[in-house]
């Protein structure tokens, strides 16, 4: 769907970034306002536009509605369609039951709520005329999709320069993970920079924080991945799988203290270290930061190889979560003897799972946040009459993974962010604060493919 009307870019903000915007429909300067560490968005009226799928024909408005557009219960569409609210062919319908051909375009102006996201703002790690490298904040989408318009990425760059200007990203990150992305200012640049960034000459290192002791030295794994369930995106290591291979370094390795070795500890930090959230390990385990060095690019490629390492992102809301797995978690585990257990219960995982960590996933996102009834406020908009939720937790914006450092093997550029506060030694503790050469994945792969070249070479000489 499409947003066709467009407000001035001179439109006025309002006054109260708590009054809901009204049409036309695309605000500017863009609504945003801070509030308890969360950048927000006043609400704001936006039209979708839909041209009449092949099996919409013949079909009431509102069981289409309420079939295919499931994010506000059926009353809303019903009073939506009751109130002039959904139009077809810009015409307002005559009932709720009204039925669409082939060739209708099917309007429908809402009373948009977006979720909050992190108000930390998008760091800039290097700019030129070309290309902006930014480090992004966890918890927040690259583009507009589903529930997120304008927090998003490229819609805060925008809002922070002018109307006119598109950032265009060149590679992209999920939307709680955190760190380096490049954002080309014109279409040449972002071409450039995207083709580079999908050569094998194009290092990527990311931190993470995972459960237990990691072991030292380099960790290689090289196991097949799998999507098991497109419906649900979820990844297993097969031997059937695409090919996969990540390099791995402990960085740092931090035991539990004395005092979080007791079951009810009243120190309230947020540092992994002291914060149990409901996952045991950290009390009778400790956590670790480990450097990952990414060789392909399956999709949860690190999350699915230190699962099966036995050492799972450690707030991972599906792969450290042993109501889906199990107490092993999966580690070692290239069997899919279990497989349909494991999709039935992560396709039931309720808002106590979800919240007890991050739910990284979109789809999974999307129904956890349909279903949360527990933290609905009892409130209703008085605009659209949908009901009103609570703020998420800090929890719930970022999982303990980042995009650190991208660098060229032949020497022409590198970029590299400081590592995140989570990776950071605990108070009192000592622990390294950067990123070391001994610890570097980089290094042992950049000398392997400098060989490579030179081998070639003298191959092509011969």
């Amino acid at each position: 769907m499409a947003m066709t009307t467009v407000e001035s870019p001179t439109a006025s903000k309002p006054k109260d970034p708590t009054v809901p915007i009204s049409t036309p429909c695309d605000p500017w300067p863009r609504p945003y306002f801070f509030e308890n560490g969360l950048r927000k968005v006043a609400p704001y009226h936006f039209t979708y536009n839909t041209w009449c799928k092949e099996r919409w024909r013949n079909r009431g408005l509102l069981e289409i509605f309420s079939s295919e557009f499931r994010d506000r219960p059926l009353e809303y569409y019903r009073y939506a369609l009751e109130t002039g609210h959904v139009t077809v062919n810009n015409k307002v319908v005559s009932t709720p039951n009204d039925t669409v051909k082939n060739g209708d375009v099917i309007s429908h102006t809402l009373h948009r709520h977006e979720p909050p996201v992190s108000a930390q703002a998008i760091g800039i790690i290097h700019e030129d005329d070309d290309i902006i490298v930014i480090n992004k904040p966890g918890g927040i989408p690259v583009h507009p999709a589903g529930r997120y318009n304008y927090n998003c990425v490229v819609e805060i760059i925008r809002a922070e320069r002018s109307y006119d200007f598109k950032a265009l990203p060149c590679n992209r990150l999920d939307r709680l993970t955190s760190g380096l992305m490049f954002i080309g200012k014109h279409p040449k640049a972002a071409d450039k920079m995207s083709k580079s960034l999908k050569d094998r000459t194009v290092l990527k290192e990311y931190v993470a924080c995972v459960a237990g002791e990691f072991p030292e030295g380099e960790v290689v794994c090289e196991k097949p991945i799998l999507q098991i369930s497109p419906k649900l995106g979820l990844n297993r290591v097969r031997a059937d799988g695409k090919s996969a291979k990540t390099v791995f370094r402990r960085l740092a390795y931090y035991p539990p203290s004395p005092s979080e070795t007791e079951e009810n500890s009243d120190d309230s930090s947020t540092s992994p270290s002291v914060h149990d959230d409901g996952m045991p390990w950290k009390r009778h385990k400790g956590y670790s930061i480990v450097r990952c060095l990414p060789l392909t690019g399956r999709t949860h490629q690190l999350r699915v190889h230190l699962q099966f390492l036995g050492h799972p992102i450690a707030n991972d809301p599906i792969y450290a979560n042993q109501r889906v797995f199990g107490p092993s978690l999966g580690a070692d585990d290239d069997s899919a003897s279990n497989d349909d257990d494991i999709i039935s219960r992560l396709d039931r995982m309720g808002k106590q799972e979800v919240a007890e960590a991050v739910a990284y996933h979109d789809e999974v996102v999307d129904r956890y946040q349909k279903q949360k009834a527990e933290r609905l406020t009892g409130e209703m908009c008085d605009v659209c009459h949908a009901p009103l939720y609570s703020d998420p937790g800090s929890h719930e914006l970022g999982i303990w993974l980042h995009a650190r450092k991208y660098a060229c093997s032949n020497g022409k550029w590198s970029y590299e962010s400081p590592l995140p506060d989570w990776a950071l030694p605990p108070a009192g503790v000592e622990g390294p604060k950067d990123a070391t050469d001994d610890t570097d994945p980089l290094t042992s792969e950049v000398a392997k493919l400098t060989l490579e070249k030179e081998a070639q070479k003298e191959n092509a000489k011969a």
